[in-house]
């Protein structure tokens, strides 16, 4: 049995143990949604952190998706991939919480320069640093606050599709289905995304640098 054949009949056990997990959650055993929760927490937790950028938000995000699961999860009965279906429940919540905070900071004054240059904020650090030095330290810390301020500047739907794309190795018609938009629209969404952050980058590092601090490298 080679790799791959095993690689597809796991996801296929997952996907039915998970069917089985949401008909015992809705004929009233509970413990068998804390089974559901356990498996994908970890998954909806990576992406809500990637596009929150913090820990606190990205908490919310997981808890309130499950919970929003549990509540829908009736609506849910036919479909026949809950972790899919959780998880475009967290990132559209992830939208909205996003939203919500630019709101926020809209209304507050400039954040202080300490606060944007904490790392517990920061989920771009994929910058290379095998040898620190002080110059190569300054270029990073650019090249991350760069990298934050061009994916601020994208619209959540492109945002989105970054982070699922090329961060999360979603595909296109799962992402498709968070954004509600078509196949061909998603994938314009995902290339428009990758075309501003390079034209926010390019300035600030070569081609290869640049795909690795956004994550598309080949």
């Amino acid at each position: 049995m080679n790799r791959m054949q095993k690689s597809v009949e796991s996801t296929q056990a997952i996907l039915e143990s998970d069917a089985i997990a949401v008909e015992r959650t809705l004929a009233g055993d509970r413990d068998a949604y804390r089974v559901l929760v356990e498996r994908h927490s970890h998954n909806v937790f990576r992406l809500a952190y990637r596009m929150t950028g913090n820990r606190h938000d990205a908490e919310e995000v997981v808890q309130e998706a499950f919970l929003r699961g549990y509540q829908k999860l009736r609506q849910f009965a036919a479909r026949s991939n809950f972790g899919t279906w959780v998880y475009r429940i967290a990132a559209n919540y992830a939208i909205d919480r996003m939203r919500q905070r630019q709101k926020e900071e809209a209304r507050r004054e400039a954040p202080r320069a300490e606060d944007r240059d904490g790392m517990e904020n920061d989920p771009l650090n994929r910058v290379p640093d095998e040898a620190p030095t002080p110059e190569r330290l300054t270029q990073s810390m650019e090249l991350r606050k760069q990298m934050e301020q061009a994916l601020a500047a994208l619209s959540d739907a492109e945002r989105t599709a970054f982070v699922m794309r090329h961060w999360e190795g979603c595909g296109i018609e799962e992402i498709a289905e968070v954004l509600k938009s078509s196949s061909n629209a998603t994938k314009n969404t995902v290339f428009r995304a990758v075309q501003k952050l390079r034209r926010a980058l390019q300035p600030f590092v070569e081609t290869g640098a640049q795909a690795r601090a956004m994550g598309t490298e080949s």
